[in-house]
């Protein structure tokens, strides 16, 4: 059971601890070059949000939402904050426990299909400083806008590295003030990361 907590632990706090290891290098402010085409079927996180919300409310009235995450799908393309799969982390005070719901906007043979996926339960030992619930009214910003306000900021490492995927994590930590959008380009060791104020849109310094 310790062992099961701690891996819920780990699944909540994943998208704001692993921006403690990526560089936050220089913002530049160049202008923002126009983004790739995205799949005709990708959509922005609120979108894929909502589904997912509506069917976590049947689980549990008294959810809140920890996480929400882009996932990449072999096949689409993602661009300017759209994805064909968002991913969300919700957990239940009254119920202790937290669950991955996950909603792809196409079907793929044989394991993908469109609309939500429901993740089973696993024990949830409450919120933690690394990995805090948000308001979904503190959710307000939309990730093709982050996107854009993040891009100003990692335009001049992005060309120098146009082969590196864009990945978007949504959580909430003691030492934000409000919920952050972390997007990523490259991976954790050497790409470069921009965290954006959810209910803003406003780019935050990380706190030391």
């Amino acid at each position: 059971m310790t062992r099961i907590r701690s891996q819920v632990v780990a699944l909540v706090a994943l998208s704001i601890l692993i921006c403690c290891q990526a560089p936050l290098l220089g913002a530049d402010k160049k202008p923002a070059a126009s983004s790739p085409t995205p799949s005709p079927d990708a959509v922005s996180a609120k979108t894929a949000f909502w589904e997912m919300y509506k069917m976590a409310h049947t689980w549990a009235a008294d959810l809140v939402p920890l996480t929400v995450e882009s996932k990449s799908v072999a096949g689409t393309k993602a661009a300017g904050g759209k994805y064909v799969m968002w991913s969300a982390t919700f957990g239940s005070l009254k119920l202790h426990q937290a669950r991955v719901f996950t909603y792809s906007a196409v079907t793929k043979a044989p394991d993908m299909r469109k609309g939500v996926i429901v993740g089973n339960p696993l024990p949830w030992p409450g919120p933690t400083r690394d990995a805090l619930p948000f308001q979904t009214s503190d959710f307000a910003v939309d990730s093709d806008a982050i996107y854009n306000t993040a891009f100003a900021q990692a335009s001049a490492w992005a060309k120098a590295h146009p082969d590196k995927d864009v990945t978007f994590s949504l959580g909430n930590a003691a030492r934000f003030s409000g919920p952050v959008w972390y997007v990523l380009w490259g991976d954790s060791k050497s790409g470069f990361g921009v965290f954006v104020n959810a209910k803003s849109g406003a780019v935050v310094n990380q706190k030391k």
